[in-house]
């Protein structure tokens, strides 16, 4: 099977997943969950979900067993979304292809849905022993991993960082810092927990986590590259917004040419760090190139 085909089967495992766990549509408040699973259904690459399935396979473990976690890191990704599309962010009007969640049920129910969704994702977390037959303990160890990469010090503080350096020049350490906890965070608790729920060894959590840091530079590198040479369409959102807002990206204080290869040298980290946990980690492999060459 090519890697292509196996995306599209954890894909499609992630999908039915959410639409399990997600509160249904007929439920009340029936609008708040009409929103919630507008963006969390919304098509998307589900890229995170599926590095959190794989890496629990490249360190020996199954696939399914992360299904479940798989699905709280799409609601914990999709909240982020929501927020980051409002009018106080970015403001942005398509997300994958379609009108951003404010666009359709306003302002207010954005926020509330974005904030369901945060909540449900813990939820999901906290119900892992349930749900997958985790221990306590290892269940404990993801929601703490989660909540450190999407709270202050993590994800959120990238994107205070990176409000605050709207208009301004800012070094190259400052941006790694905003790239680093916006972006990469995420990338590093999903394949860290998948390879947890694998049963990882230390070394094999290791290499694990170097292929995430590594992952998550280089995808946030090429987004702001297609950012510049991007199409909207292929994109499903706006192009030349990094611009407008005067956000600090790789291409704007290292060059074009200079920014493909950094993400080129993070994606033969990656190689490398798949390579050692063997040929149960050639998807990560893939998955890693995919990055480099992705218009979309």
């Amino acid at each position: 099977m090519n890697w292509q085909a196996r995306m599209g089967e954890l894909v499609d495992l992630v999908e039915g997943e959410l639409a399990i766990r997600l509160p249904a549509e007929t439920v009340v408040p029936e609008k708040l969950h009409e929103a919630m699973r507008y963006s969390t259904l919304g098509g998307g690459k589900r890229l995170r979900a599926v590095l959190a399935m794989s890496a629990c396979e490249g360190v020996g473990g199954s696939a399914t067993d992360a299904l479940s976690y798989a699905a709280a890191i799409e609601m914990l990704h999709s909240y982020t979304l929501i927020h980051d599309d409002l009018p106080a962010m970015d403001d942005d009007d398509f997300r994958r292809g379609r009108p951003t969640n404010h666009r359709i049920y306003g302002e207010a129910m954005a926020v509330l849905a974005g904030d369901a969704l945060l909540t449900e994702a813990f939820g999901t977390l906290a119900r892992l022993p349930e749900y997958s037959g985790l221990s306590q303990a290892l269940a404990m160890r993801l929601i703490v991993e989660l909540a450190d990469a999407c709270g202050s010090r993590g994800l959120i503080g990238g994107q205070v960082i990176d409000l605050l350096s709207e208009g301004r020049l800012i070094d190259a350490q400052t941006l790694e810092y905003i790239h680093k906890r916006k972006t990469g965070d995420l990338f590093l608790a999903a394949l860290r927990g998948g390879a947890q729920i694998g049963n990882a060894e230390p070394d094999q959590l290791d290499a694990v986590s170097t292929y995430a840091h590594n992952f998550g530079l280089a995808f946030q590198i090429t987004d702001d590259i297609l950012d510049v040479v991007g199409d909207a369409d292929k994109l499903g959102k706006s192009v030349g917004m990094d611009e407008i807002h005067e956000k600090a990206t790789y291409p704007g204080v290292y060059g074009l040419e200079r920014a493909r290869h950094m993400a080129a040298e993070c994606v033969n980290v990656c190689q490398q760090q798949a390579v050692f946990l063997g040929t149960n980690a050639q998807f990560l492999a893939d998955l890693a190139f995919f990055v480099l060459e992705r218009d979309m």
